[in-house]
C-alpha cells in the first residue's frame, strides 16, 4: 500500500476526511484494519481507535506496526465489530466490497455506531472508466445499469455497488450524506468515499 503513490493519495485524502469529521477525542472504529496504517494515524490524533481485522496475517502486522499504541491502549484490538461503541466507523480500501449483503452489515454497525455519529467507507467505483478495458467490466455493465451493482468472478468475492444501492441497505439506521467524488468525477476515480450519518 505505502508503495504506491496512487494508493498513498487515497489513504491520505480518506484519512483526512476521517479526522475532520472526528469530534476531538472521539473512539473510531477502524473495520478492516489491515494492518494498522490508518488506526495508528488516529490513535495520534488523539482518537483511541477500535480495530478489527478478521485476516491473520495482516491482523499479525497490525500487532507488531502498533504494538507501542496497543501498549498504551491507545489501538484496542477487538475480535467482533460488536465489542465497542464508538462515534464513527471507517473502512478504507473496499472493505465493504467483500459484503454481498450490506442491509445485515448496516444493520450491526447501528449497535456500535452512537446516535449522530457516523460511518466513512471507501469502496471499489463501479463507474471508473479505467476498468473498461477490461472484459469483466464490460460484461457486467448491463447489471450495473439494470440492478445497480455486479459482483466479479474471482476467488476474492469482489462486489461492486452503485452508491444509492448502498444508501437503500443503509436505511433505516444510516442515510448517505456525501458521495465523494459525484457527477463526471465519477469516471476517473476508482475509489468512492461514501459518508453515512446514524439516523
Amino acid at each position: 500500500m505505502l508503495a504506491s503513490p496512487r494508493d498513498r493519495a487515497v489513504r491520505d485524502r480518506f484519512r483526512a476526511m476521517a479526522l475532520d469529521l472526528l469530534p476531538a477525542a472521539a473512539d473510531v472504529l477502524d473495520f478492516g484494519a489491515g494492518t494498522g496504517i490508518d488506526a495508528k494515524a488516529y490513535a495520534a490524533s488523539g482518537h483511541r481507535t477500535f480495530v478489527h481485522e478478521p485476516s491473520q496475517a495482516m491482523s499479525d502486522y497490525l500487532m507488531h506496526h502498533c504494538h507501542d499504541e496497543i501498549a498504551r491502549k491507545t489501538i484496542v484490538p477487538i475480535g467482533a465489530p460488536l465489542a465497542c461503541q464508538v462515534q464513527a466507523v471507517t473502512a478504507n480500501f473496499a472493505v465493504f466490497n467483500h459484503f454481498a449483503d450490506h442491509a445485515a452489515l448496516f444493520e450491526r454497525l447501528a449497535r456500535v455506531v452512537l446516535p449522530n455519529g457516523f460511518v466513512l467507507a471507501s469502496m471499489l467505483n463501479p463507474f471508473y472508466l479505467g476498468d473498461a478495458r477490461y472484459r469483466w467490466w464490460r460484461a457486467n455493465a448491463v447489471n450495473l445499469l439494470r440492478h445497480g451493482r455486479y459482483a466479479i468472478d474471482s476467488e476474492s468475492h469482489i462486489y461492486r455497488f452503485a452508491p444509492r444501492i448502498v444508501a437503500r441497505s443503509a436505511a433505516p439506521h444510516f442515510r448517505l450524506e456525501r458521495c465523494t467524488p459525484h457527477g463526471f468525477g465519477l469516471a476517473v476515480h476508482l475509489y468512492l468515499f461514501l459518508l453515512f450519518r446514524r439516523v
